[in-house]
């Protein structure tokens, strides 16, 4: 029932996945981009939410919890995935030509590894610039504003076009356009985002003797 500091992960993460293992409780998704207040649940549609004693801080080997029982309920068993991107980008569109929209965020090149955050358009196909230097071969995608599914993009589904719901049990579905990511950027439309909603992604590929 008390903050705690959760150290020895050998690392300042910037994304940060908790989940109860004792009990039922969502599985809760934190990071450094939106801000170590503002929660999402992979489990849910939920929009995104603003919390307090949830997760206190993002610290330089690991991270503080705060007094929420979500997190620290006494007696109950919980895990925690870490990752790291912690280097900052940002990409103006219209000045650099890559993409459509623009796009800023954190990423670990050497990972393959970034968190993306975009205002999403209905105007046009989105194309977002995600800060690596090699094409995404999974995506986590939602919006934050409007109550929607999380959609999942991997390059082993039947297409290009194919999709995952993170938030169901369900088998592959229609829903991503046809083109696969680039080194530079990846689209993304939805019938499920409202014009100007705040966006997030998680986008990874492959490392040679790392994932």
């Amino acid at each position: 029932g008390n903050a705690q500091s959760v150290t020895n992960v050998n690392f300042q993460p910037d994304w940060v996945w908790l989940k109860r293992r004792s009990g039922v409780q969502n599985n809760n998704v934190f990071d450094a981009v939106r801000g170590n207040t503002k929660l999402l649940a992979t489990n849910t549609t939920d929009a995104e939410g603003t919390v307090s004693q949830w997760l206190n801080s993002f610290d330089s080997d690991g991270f503080t919890v705060g007094t929420a029982g979500n997190v620290s309920a006494n007696g109950e068993t919980n895990v925690a995935w870490n990752w790291k991107a912690g280097t900052a980008f940002s990409n103006d569109a219209s000045a650099t030509s890559i993409g459509n929209v623009d796009s800023s965020g954190q990423v670990n090149t050497n990972a393959g590894f970034s968190i993306v955050s975009w205002q999403y358009t209905t105007s046009a196909d989105n194309l977002i610039a995600h800060g690596l230097s090699v094409a995404p071969t999974m995506m986590i995608i939602k919006s934050r504003t409007t109550a929607y599914n999380w959609d999942v993009y991997h390059k082993d589904l039947s297409a290009a076009s194919k999709r995952l719901l993170l938030n169901t049990t369900g088998a592959e579905i229609n829903g991503f356009t046809d083109t696969a990511p680039t080194s530079t950027v990846f689209e993304y439309n939805t019938s499920g985002a409202s014009n100007n909603d705040n966006m997030i992604a998680y986008c990874f590929h492959s490392v040679d003797g790392y994932s």
